[in-house]
């Protein structure tokens, strides 16, 4: 409602009355604020949370930090009161990229099983596969499972009788010339494909840094190489050993390049049309 001689609204009140707006800042860090109740002048190095509310943290030239309230107008830049808020945390960031160093396919859906297998020699191979390259396995409907020795690798493959759309890849531990495993993997017809790393366990296919060595121990012929490994390292028993392998491995960089050759062959071989 105005009056007759422009005085605006007579229920506003006196302009000195009135509230001024405050305007709001993001207390992002380092920067310079003044308490306007104490004349505290620091920078923000963070924040803190209480049953009374949120606070900030200023630090001041001398290295003194004082916990402040985030309240209306509480603070003072270049002497013009604000009010502070807390930055937006911003949403974490989907990988893009799987363990392996695939791309990543949001919202999988695991394919139904093919008819195709790879077969690996023991519970750590399995395990070791399926935490880098567990994504993608199942993004091609690839099922892993473990031959509890490569001995039973004759019987399995009677068993499971190898053909066109039932493909066997075989990961094999120490398949180097002249060895054992290299004289139970050949002439296995072509839909067997059987690949490996010249390591005496998958375990060496780790890379020593991924577990905190400079190099993995030698252990003399005859000695059960885990437990040679865990005494000489100081890590307990197999079981022990194993749990600092397996929590050492977060993506394909933590891994020997042999062993992630001879996994994405297999891949390969097994998902061919």
């Amino acid at each position: 409602m105005s009056g007759p001689e422009g005085y605006g609204d007579i229920f506003s009140g006196h302009s000195r009355t009135r509230k001024r707006a405050v305007p709001t800042v993001v207390a992002e860090p380092d920067l310079v604020v003044e308490d306007a109740a104490t004349g505290f002048c620091g920078a923000v190095v963070g924040f803190d949370r209480s049953y009374d509310g949120e606070f900030v943290k200023l630090e001041d030239a001398r290295g003194a930090v004082r916990l402040f309230a985030l309240r209306e107008a509480a603070f003072l830049i270049d002497g013009r009161p604000v009010t502070l808020v807390k930055p937006a945390v911003a949403a974490p960031r989907q990988p893009t990229r799987s363990a392996s160093g695939s791309t990543r396919v949001e919202g999988l859906r695991a394919r139904v099983a093919r008819g195709s297998r790879i077969w690996v020699e023991g519970v750590h191979d399995a395990a070791l596969v399926e935490r880098v390259w567990g994504h993608d396995l199942r993004v091609e409907g690839v099922v892993v499972e473990h031959l509890e020795g490569l001995d039973n690798l004759a019987q399995r493959l009677t068993d499971f009788d190898p053909g066109p759309g039932q493909r066997v890849g075989v990961l094999v531990d120490h398949l180097v010339t002249g060895s054992k495993e290299t004289q139970l993997t050949t002439g296995l017809g072509p839909y067997v494909m059987v690949t490996g790393h010249p390591f005496i366990d998958v375990w060496q296919a780790v890379r020593p840094a991924a577990v905190g060595i400079e190099a993995w121990p030698t252990v003399p012929r005859g000695e059960d190489w885990k437990t040679g490994i865990c005494r000489r390292l100081g890590w307990g028993t197999p079981q022990e050993g194993w749990r600092r392998v397996y929590n050492a491995v977060d993506s394909f960089r933590d891994l020997e390049s042999p062993l992630i050759g001879a996994v994405e062959r297999l891949i390969d071989f097994v998902t061919a049309e």
